[in-house]
């Protein structure tokens, strides 16, 4: 798994990130949100995210 430097999307099986089309990504990271609700949810609105998907929480 890697994790997008640009929007924090963990891509699993890509090199290049669906949700921003960045191609900066790492696989040193901690943390995941799964955010099923971006509306709804209030970690999304805290991470201000608007997509449902794994995000991670800090990235090296």
């Amino acid at each position: 798994m890697k994790a997008c430097k640009q929007c924090n999307f963990i891509i699993k099986n890509d090199n290049k990130c669906p949700a921003c089309g960045s191609t900066e990504l790492s696989e040193k990271f901690s943390g995941i949100a799964i955010i099923f609700d971006a509306e709804k949810s209030e970690v999304a609105k805290y991470l201000g995210k608007k997509s449902p998907g794994e995000y991670a929480l800090k990235i090296e």
